[in-house]
């Protein structure tokens, strides 16, 4: 049988004609054979275990694999002993693989679930990791991006090799012809060993919503353009978390960047984002980070926080956005908790009908990853988000997907809010596969699965906003979950409570 030559995760879910032998003993170390017994899901019942063909490979713990022909791929089915809800929706995940998530990080061996007619997803393993170098001269802009402040400006920021490059920014409706410009401050830091470049911020405006801006920085360098969000509902946020700085990031910045969105929300971790992915997705819409490592607007707005790690901000006439320190002090002392409180009894539900809230640490999770990091955060704070009718709960750190029911106190309640995890931006560590089933939230988790992908929140109106998560399967972006959210302000059972002043 002729096979295909291409590679094999070229085009996950959709995987070439195969070979079906009966055996990989001469191919497997013991260990993954012993995988072999009774299936513990009631749903699937086998595990196909695909093998691309080419020299042999040795990894850390001693496994050997045999030389296999070129171009050449086998498979072979296997008895799974555990399955993955995310697949059947039905079952629950605890795999445990010995060595095989090793083999599976080489690009050894790929899993594919087969179940009773469901479409199979061959899921790829982390993309190599991406190296970028900064070749054009110490005077031209790197990083640039740009931050909502307030309702109609914009703050501009990128870094230069030079320290003397002005904190300029020329913009204006047309391409290359700059009508207006504004300077801005600029500053650098040392850290040990390393000296950072000059760190440019600039305030631009005020400018018109839903209007598209041309601008370049400090006198030099590339156009960027930018679309200021709408004045009013709808809007589109993309979320994702969890960057990283492989072929998977690529692979999800690149389906965010056809989405359409109007603003870019991420829930920490950027901190393996190579500064030469920043421009691309960054530069076209408002890009607002948890705990960044460039400016966001923590000291605008009604709520100034004085501080990077936790601000708030309005959009679009009818949405209040959140961002808490999972690293900041939480505790009833501490001014996060203060600004907090503060920040959330100045929302007047009747005029800004959606209240979200990003973190990094997600305090609901039933993956084995990051278990219980989030907990004594959430036992500070909870209660004012619930109090509040916090509608959605974003956070990272976890590199999968999950989304939970609305919740309060570890138990379903309808005034509490949904908690979704999206940390699978595509980090350089890899997926992390492994859900405890009889994790004590596991009721209260409607779907979770271990893939790469990004997020997408579309508020319609005062009342509804429609979730989507999507998958990356290679060059395509397919939508695996969704959910219509309606909007507790507009629940008479649902109604804000007051927080004592004890509290304050």
């Amino acid at each position: 049988m002729e096979l295909p030559s291409a590679p094999f995760f070229s085009s996950p879910g959709r995987p070439p004609p195969q070979v079906e032998i009966s055996s990989l003993d001469s191919a497997v170390k013991p260990s993954l054979r012993d995988l072999d017994g009774a299936t513990r899901g009631v749903d699937c019942e086998r595990v196909r275990e695909i093998r691309e063909g080419g020299p042999g490979h040795s990894s850390d713990d001693g496994f050997t694999s045999l030389p296999m022909p070129d171009r050449s791929r086998f498979s072979a089915r296997r008895a799974a002993k555990y399955v993955d809800p995310s697949w059947t929706r039905k079952a629950t995940l605890s795999w445990e693989m010995a060595n095989t998530w090793r083999i599976a990080m080489q690009g050894l061996v790929s899993l594919a679930f087969v179940c009773f007619g469901v479409s199979e997803y061959v899921r790829p393993p982390p993309g190599r990791i991406i190296h970028t170098q900064h070749t054009k001269s110490a005077s031209h802009p790197q990083q640039v991006h740009i931050s909502a402040v307030g309702i109609d400006q914009m703050r501009v920021s990128w870094i230069t090799d030079d320290t003397h490059g002005p904190s300029l920014v020329e913009y204006g409706k047309v391409s290359e012809k700059y009508t207006m410009s504004a300077t801005g401050e600029h500053t650098s830091y040392r850290y040990f060993f390393y000296a950072s470049g000059m760190i440019h911020h600039v305030k631009i405006g005020p400018l018109e919503p839903d209007t598209v801006y041309y601008y370049r920085c400090g006198g030099i360098g590339d156009e960027f353009s930018f679309k200021t969000p709408p004045a009013a509902l709808p809007i589109e946020f993309a979320i994702v978390g969890d960057l990283g700085q492989t072929e998977w990031t690529v692979s999800t910045l690149a389906h965010i960047g056809k989405s359409g969105y109007d603003m870019l929300l991420l829930p920490g971790d950027l901190s393996g984002q190579p500064r030469d992915r920043v421009p691309p997705i960054l530069g076209p819409r408002p890009f607002i980070s948890y705990n960044a490592r460039w400016r966001m607007p923590y000291d605008e707005g009604t709520s100034p926080s004085n501080s990077n790690l936790y601000y708030s901000f309005d959009v679009a006439g009818a949405i209040h956005v959140v961002m808490l320190g999972s690293y900041a002090d939480y505790g009833p002392d501490s001014d996060q908790y203060k600004w907090l409180v503060n920040d959330l009894a100045k929302v007047d539900r009747g005029r800004t009908p959606w209240l979200i809230v990003l973190l990094h640490a997600p305090w609901y999770n039933t993956n084995t990853a990051h278990q219980g990091e989030g907990e004594d955060m959430r036992k500070a704070m909870e209660e004012l988000l619930y109090g509040a009718r916090v509608d959605v709960v974003f956070a990272g750190h976890v590199h999968a997907y999950e989304r939970f029911t609305r919740i309060y106190n570890n138990e379903a309640n309808s005034c509490g809010p949904v908690y979704i995890t999206i940390g699978d931006g595509g980090n350089r560590e890899g997926l992390a596969l492994d859900f405890n089933k009889n994790h004590k939230s596991a009721h209260l988790s409607q779907f979770r699965e271990a893939s790469f992908g990004h997020g997408r929140l579309k508020v319609l109106n005062g009342v509804n906003a429609q979730w989507s998560w999507h998958r990356n399967d290679d060059t395509d972006s397919t939508v695996r979950d969704e959910l219509l959210l309606e909007s507790l302000s507009k629940s008479s059972a649902c109604q804000p409570t007051a927080v004592a002043e004890a509290e304050l």
